[in-house]
């Protein structure tokens, strides 16, 4: 069964689809359309203009300009003058001359100048001159020629036409044209043929002649790859060159076309290159074509198949960005696309030698974000009234009606609505997570796969201790790993037990630090979630309470019963046998039985006073209590042989604490001391400072403590040396007693002994400088 989610999903990516086939059909369309053609031959001059290369240095000008027609009259001139401009050009010895004037007919009247110019061209050897298609309509393929003379005596013959598109702009040209029989050569190819004398043969003058009726043909398109500058060629003057003007060696080994240039005289041309209005004369778009060709440049649209390919990819990439990553990175992308676009069709020219129509690509670009996120837009706003309506019905948001203050726009009206309903959403949120941290027993909330999603400031402490600013994130199962079941030893929470639902209601545990604990868990689900809810009860402390008892019960029905029971045992065999014990003999052992079991209870009734009675605090002196207590048990010390001392105290160690219970801690120290010290042996006491504390240590000459047995001298009736020193009793409360009082007083109680070397107990104890001892302490 489809999610909401999936069903959300199917639709996005299936309007994408369609947004692509159609914006893709729409880029391939005009690719090949000429719609756009102004964008495209904006772009292409832009990189004709930015990345175009310096001009030939062998390309050389000589200009018919205004100078020149103002030095010798009117246009045309005498033949004899460019009979004159050849011989002197040819003296220079260039590659190649081209004569950008057509002389199509005889000068009649001077046809002495035809001769002379005839001659000229034949001396010179390396003339080429212009080829000229004549008119339009009915006689177009007919083909204006040089005067046979000319022609006869010419290196070579071209044709001088261009192709301007349809913005008057010249780009483009054929390298060849003419009658179908017998194509003419462009004029930058004859010159360059002339210039090359091993193929002078292979660029001789068609045979074709001006009548020729075979339809006009154009083969070799080509672009013309523009040098840089307004005027990037060495140009001189016709004048100039006739008065000998012109440096010597300026021209040899050069291109020199002759051409007009003089306003209002010849073809003049809009390019790419032109600047502010400028139009270029038809000699020099010549001059850029031999320039290009002796670049090696060679620049040509495009195939058809190529530029729809060139158009369609980066509209193709922007399509994914949308679908795969976010708004921005979107928007980030379709514009990075477009300018890579935009680079690329202007560098291609001259890299690759193809120019790209890049128009149908950036329209295709600047559309598919708009588009794309009209339609996100519109399921956005689709989405939040669905969800509007979900919410009202659940009682938790406004009608959609507008409210005072609401902007006019739709969108953001829904907008507003659901964001308070988020907010609404937000304050439940926050007062389940506040009640969640109330709760006193670490509680969790975690996914199928033990991911935590909540988790109280309980759980927090239990866990992962004050350190731990956030459980969120983690695994229940890495943090519950040590806790196992009591008797199987087998982890309660594992990954397998959350993921199957296989985990108990309630199982009591213990973890790694010894704690007894009841692992409550509850399973939810509901349309959006699924998870778990744990709680964890600690048990330790009625655990604990429950083995006292135990302790307790076993201690009053076993060790405070056995004296009880000796007397009447006493009792009975007296009155079986009378007279096997004297009175003074019975009466001293049935005392020495009530008082231990009387010593027993005392100690019980200590023990248990200590750990549950409110503390009497009052300030008072370690060094004088210590000296009290050594003083009541010099008595027991003599009668055992034991010298107790005290080496080392401060005139007074002030305190606070309550001085019963801290006199009764010190006797049970002492005396034990005392108790296990062998006969001549010596207790050693002492008080010493330690930062804010009191170090009060007792040290014996006894039998010493095992190093893994000292975790269990403070356990309530454990009793270490039963078979060591059977003859010493007790019942193991006394320094489970010291350890409850020192605690409760904020101190510390220490052990250091090993077997054979004795034992030291150091009672640690805050010290209070501000609490001067009672007067009756002094």
């Amino acid at each position: 069964m489809l999610t909401i989610a999936h069903l959300r999903r199917r639709r996005r990516r299936l309007e994408w689809a369609l947004l692509a086939c159609a914006l893709m059909a729409l880029v391939a369309w005009l690719s090949t359309a000429d719609s756009l053609s102004r964008v495209n031959h904006l772009v292409q001059d832009a990189g004709m203009r930015l990345v175009s290369r310096p001009a030939h240095p062998d390309i050389v000008i000589v200009a018919i300009d205004d100078a020149s027609i103002a030095a010798i009259g009117r246009w045309p001139w005498r033949r004899a003058l460019h009979a004159e401009l050849i011989s002197r050009l040819t003296a220079q010895n260039p590659r190649a001359i081209g004569m950008d004037v057509l002389f199509n007919e005889a000068d009649l009247d001077y046809p002495e100048d035809d001769l002379l110019l005839t001659d000229a061209i034949r001396r010179s050897a390396r003339v080429v001159l212009p080829v000229l298609r004549r008119g339009y309509g009915p006689v177009s393929n007919q083909t204006d020629l040089p005067w046979p003379a000319f022609a006869e005596a010419a290196a070579g013959l071209g044709h001088v036409h261009v192709a301007p598109d349809s913005d008057g702009v010249v780009r483009s040209l054929y390298l060849q044209e003419g009658p179908a029989a017998a194509p003419w050569h462009h004029f930058s190819t004859a010159l360059q043929c002339v210039a090359d004398r091993q193929s002078v043969a292979a660029c001789a003058p068609s045979p074709a002649s001006a009548s020729d009726t075979s339809p006009w043909q154009r083969n070799d398109p080509t672009l013309i790859a523009y040098a840089a500058g307004p005027s990037p060629f060495t140009t001189y003057s016709y004048i100039d060159v006739l008065r000998g003007q012109v440096p010597a060696g300026a021209l040899e080994g050069k291109y020199v076309l002759v051409g007009a240039a003089a306003s209002g005289l010849g073809d003049m041309f809009a390019t790419p290159v032109s600047q502010q209005s400028r139009l270029m004369p038809g000699v020099e778009v010549v001059a850029h074509v031999l320039d290009a060709r002796l670049a090696g440049e060679h620049i040509v649209r495009a195939p058809q198949a190529l530029n729809i390919a060139f158009n369609l990819v980066p509209v193709a990439c922007a399509l994914v960005a949308l679908l795969l990553i976010g708004p921005l990175a979107a928007l980030l992308t379709s514009a990075g696309l477009a300018l890579a676009t935009l680079l690329l069709s202007m560098a291609l020219p001259w890299w690759a030698g193809l120019q790209f129509a890049p128009a149908a690509a950036l329209l295709g670009l600047a559309l598919a974000y708009p588009l794309w996120s009209w339609r996100r837009l519109s399921a956005a706003a689709h989405f939040l009234r669905l969800e509007m309506e979900n919410l009202q019905r659940q009682g938790l948001a406004m009608r959609l009606r507008r409210r005072p203050g609401d902007s006019a726009d739709f969108l953001e009206r829904r907008i507003n609505a659901v964001e308070r309903a988020s907010r609404q959403l937000r304050d439940l949120h926050q007062f389940v997570s506040e009640s969640l941290q109330q709760l006193p027993s670490p509680t969790l909330v975690c996914a199928p796969d033990g991911e935590i999603l909540l988790a109280n400031q309980a759980a927090r402490q239990h866990l992962g201790g004050s350190a731990q600013p956030s459980l969120q994130g983690l695994s229940v199962v890495d943090l519950l790993a040590d806790l196992v079941q009591t008797g199987t030893q087998e982890p309660i929470v594992t990954q397998a037990a959350l993921q199957h639902a296989a985990l108990p209601e309630q199982t009591e545990g213990t973890d790694a630090r010894g704690r007894s604990l009841l692992v409550q868990c509850k399973p939810f689900t509901n349309l959006a979630n699924a998870g778990w809810l744990l709680t964890l009860v600690d048990l330790t402390e009625m655990r604990r309470a429950l083995q006292q008892r135990d302790q307790a019960m076993h201690f009053i029905s076993h060790d405070i019963r056995a004296p009880n029971a000796s007397i009447l045992t006493l009792l009975e065999m007296q009155r079986a046998y009378p007279g096997r014990l004297s009175d003074q003999e019975l009466l001293e052992r049935i005392e020495s039985y009530a008082q231990a079991s009387l010593g027993m209870a005392e100690s019980f009734v200590q023990l248990a006073s200590a750990q549950t009675q409110e503390y009497r605090m009052a300030p008072l002196d370690l060094a004088a209590l210590l000296s009290e207590t050594t003083d009541d048990l010099w008595t027991l010390a003599r009668d055992r042989n034991v010298d107790v001392r005290t080496v080392s105290t401060p005139d007074t160690a002030p305190c606070l604490g309550d001085r019963a219970l801290l006199s009764r801690a010190l006797t049970n120290v002492i005396h034990n001391a005392i108790k296990f010290s062998p006969d001549g042996g010596t207790v050693q006491c002492a008080i010493v400072a330690r930062g804010t504390h009191w170090v009060v240590s007792v040290r014996d000459q006894g039998p010493g403590i095992a190093p893994e047995q000292q975790g269990r001298l403070f356990t309530p009736y454990q009793r270490l040396h039963d078979h060591s020193h059977p003859a010493i009793a007790g019942v193991g409360l006394g320094l489970a007693l010291v350890q409850t009082v020192v605690l409760r007083h904020g101190g510390a109680l220490e052990v250091d002994s090993d077997v054979g070397r004795g034992a030291e107990f150091r009672l640690v104890l805050p010290q209070r400088l501000d609490a001067p001892p009672d007067d009756d302490e002094q």
